[in-house]
């Protein structure tokens, strides 16, 4: 019997070292996360708008291909998210690119992601905030593809560089951009109870 009791009383202790489901650590407060997602957004403002310019990007084979490149970006879940919308326009006015990128901020890890769509590919990046900018990378192997832009008020500027260690870097892609107003989008529209 005093075997038993000695097992027993040590299974209570362990038990009562446990945390309880009420002690454990707890989910995020969704109002608190929220908030920090809408005050970090914040800081991405002056993405806000509508921008067209002139944009060129050298194809694998070295052919540079001059586009009409235009950004559409906006918040959305209440300025918890940012949506960026690409479209590349051939000098005939065709469509030739798109481009989709939801930027969000994870308040528990303390930095800005980005979720990219383009040309059959995804990829969830990091995404780097400059005094004037941005700047995200993807790695591909021993490459990296790194982009950098820099907004200064009603301009947007961007290059993409391929990065290869022990090389010089390598610009396939350049934009610059005018901002030609502003918009509700993605937002606006939402469709309404009744």
């Amino acid at each position: 019997m005093l075997k038993h009791g000695k097992i027993l009383l040590s299974l209570v202790l362990v038990a009562a070292s446990i945390p309880s489901r009420s002690t454990a650590q707890r989910p995020p407060d969704p109002a608190t996360a929220s908030a920090a997602q809408r005050e970090a957004m914040a800081r991405l403002a002056f993405m806000d708008g509508v921008w067209r310019g002139r944009a060129s990007t050298m194809l694998p084979s070295g052919e540079r291909i001059e586009l009409v490149q235009t950004e559409r970006v906006g918040t959305f879940l209440d300025g918890a998210l940012r949506v960026i919308e690409g479209r590349g326009y051939d000098m005939d006015g065709r469509d030739a690119f798109q481009a989709l990128g939801i930027v969000s901020f994870d308040p528990e890890a303390n930095e800005y992601r980005l979720r990219s769509y383009a040309r059959g590919q995804v990829g969830d990046f990091t995404l780097t905030l400059g005094t004037d900018g941005f700047q995200w990378e993807i790695p591909a192997g021993p490459m990296t593809i790194r982009y950098t832009a820099t907004i200064d008020g009603d301009s947007w500027h961007e290059v993409g560089d391929r990065l290869v260690p022990g090389e010089d870097p390598v610009r396939f892609f350049e934009m610059t951009l005018s901002r030609v107003g502003d918009t509700d989008w993605p937002a606006a529209g939402a469709i309404g109870p009744g």
